[in-house]
Formats: structure tokens, C-alpha cells, sequence
């Protein structure tokens, strides 16, 4: 399998590539990870069963598109494929190094400047992706309300049911949708769509980088959204987006309806209190109205 992927790397990048070490690295909870060197260039690979190729290739066009905007750094993707049963995604290894306030004060500038790049008139995108390994569907729609009703909540929604999910509010919360978005009619943007701190670092010099993209056209606010999920970014990012983007009226609420979809596809890739804590922030936004 090495030999085909060295093959591979050799073919895309032009130069000589033989896999003479390789070390496992952090890749997530779905995927496999690996350095791949052959003692002067290294690589990062991650590796899923030859059924997930299409989560590597739409990865792939997520990080291109992501770059191609010139604001926020990513890796540079090289190539994917199968070798012997596996599925494989090589990308630009990046020695990681930690940040300071000014590091992250540029990263909130940074995805600011990713979220102002004109991208289109609908929400969406130009693949189905995924968010984990749960299909995320990304039907081109030009209204926003709908396309969250349908194409996030209401679709995790379904998925948890089926893994006997219990959230007796949720036609009632599906109903309320309009009505927390009625006042608020965001423009589409390129959105990382996964962005918490595990997806977020620095390289040794200090520069931004995201990886493990979920991208779709969306509403900003659902990537400041996620980043205060899981413990929350330092307080110099949020300084630094607001200084190039500042964030609109009523986002505290629609903060905690964008989570929701997280949560629920917590539960509905690992079970457990994720469930428990859809159905209280479920009742947080009914409470609210």
C-alpha cells in the first residue's frame, strides 16, 4: 500500500518520493493518520476504508476551494486514491507550533477575510461532503431558513430517529426556524463548517492554519458558532474578527440553534448525553421565543 501511495505523491508532485519512515499521528476519530517521510520531504496521510474515497475527494475540493481565497492558511491537499483496500488523502505536512494572542488575533482577521470572499447568491454547495463521517447534504438553496431546516436540523433530526433518539420538541423547534431567523438575512459565505479547536492550530512561525474541513456556503455565524462549543477560542480571536466583521444583531440565540446541529450529530455518531443536551438546548431556544 505505501509503495502505491509513494507512487502517487511521486506522480503529483514530480520529484522522487520513496516511503522509507512513517510514524502515526493524530487524525481524528474517523480517519487514520501518518507522517510519511523518505528522510527530506514528509507528508500527512490519512487513511478510511475504500468506501469513504468520497469523503477524501470532497476534503480535498473543500481545502482547494479554502485556498483559493489567499485568506486563511490550509493544508495543500496532493492527492487521493485507493491502495490495497484503503482509501488515502495526502496533504502538505505542517510542523505545528503553539500561538500567542497575536497569533490568534490573526486568525479571527483571517476567517473574517475567508467569510467577506464573494462566493455565489445561494446556500450550499457544489457536493454532498461530511460533517464527521455523517453525510452532510448540500443541496443548492437559495433561502437560508430553509436550507437549515431541511438540510441540517431536520436531516440530523431523521438520522436520530433511527438511532432511537428521543427529542419530543423537535417539530415544534422545526416550526420555530422562521421565527428566529426572520430578521436575519445573512449573504453566503465559504465556511470551514467543523471549526473547533481540534481543527484549528499555528504553524512553528506563528501563521493561522484549519484543516478538516466540512465547507459548504453557509452563514458565517456558524463558524463563530462552533469555535465557542467545545471550551471556546481565546478572547483575541473574537477581537480580531469583530475588527474586520463584526457580528450581527441576535447572534447569541441563532448561536445556540447553529451548535444544535452539532450536538445532534454528536449523538448520532457516538450516542450517550448528547441527546440530553439537544433536548435542553432545544428547550433553551423555545424558552426563549
Amino acid at each position: 500500500m505505501w509503495n502505491q501511495i509513494a507512487a502517487q505523491i511521486s506522480q503529483t508532485t514530480g520529484k522522487p518520493f520513496e516511503s522509507r519512515d512513517r510514524r502515526s499521528v493524530s487524525g481524528g476519530c474517523i480517519n487514520q493518520g501518518y507522517a510519511v517521510s523518505d528522510g527530506s520531504c514528509t507528508y500527512f496521510v490519512k487513511l478510511n476504508q475504500a468506501s469513504e474515497l468520497a469523503m477524501f475527494e470532497a476534503e480535498r475540493a473543500g481545502l482547494k476551494q479554502m485556498q483559493h481565497t489567499a485568506t486563511i492558511r490550509v493544508p495543500t491537499p496532493l492527492c487521493y486514491g485507493i491502495a490495497e483496500g484503503s482509501a488515502y488523502l495526502v496533504l502538505e505536512w505542517l510542523p505545528l507550533g503553539r500561538g500567542n494572542s497575536r497569533s490568534w488575533e490573526a486568525m479571527g482577521q483571517q476567517l473574517a477575510a475567508l467569510h467577506q470572499v464573494k462566493q455565489g447568491e445561494s446556500f450550499g454547495w457544489e457536493r454532498n461532503n461530511t460533517i464527521g463521517s455523517t453525510p452532510q447534504i448540500n443541496t443548492w438553496t437559495t433561502d437560508w431558513t430553509e436550507f437549515w431546516t431541511l438540510h441540517r436540523l431536520g436531516y440530523q433530526f431523521k438520522l436520530a430517529q433511527r438511532r432511537g433518539g428521543h427529542f419530543p420538541k423537535q417539530d415544534q423547534l422545526l416550526a420555530a426556524i422562521p421565527g428566529f431567523l426572520a430578521e436575519h438575512q445573512p449573504q453566503p459565505s465559504l465556511v470551514h463548517g467543523d471549526l473547533w479547536s481540534g481543527n484549528a492550530a499555528f504553524t512553528q512561525s506563528g501563521q493561522p492554519v484549519v484543516f478538516d474541513p466540512a465547507t459548504y456556503l453557509g452563514d458565517r455565524e456558524v463558524d463563530l458558532a462552533m469555535t465557542e462549543l467545545f471550551g471556546g477560542f481565546p478572547t483575541e480571536f473574537y477581537h480580531g474578527y469583530s475588527q474586520v466583521l463584526p457580528l450581527d444583531a441576535g447572534y447569541q440565540q441563532r448561536k445556540t440553534l447553529y451548535n444544535l446541529y452539532h450536538i445532534l450529530n454528536h449523538f448520532n455518531l457516538f450516542g450517550g448525553s448528547y441527546a440530553t443536551q439537544a433536548n435542553r438546548m432545544i428547550a433553551q431556544l423555545l424558552n426563549g421565543l
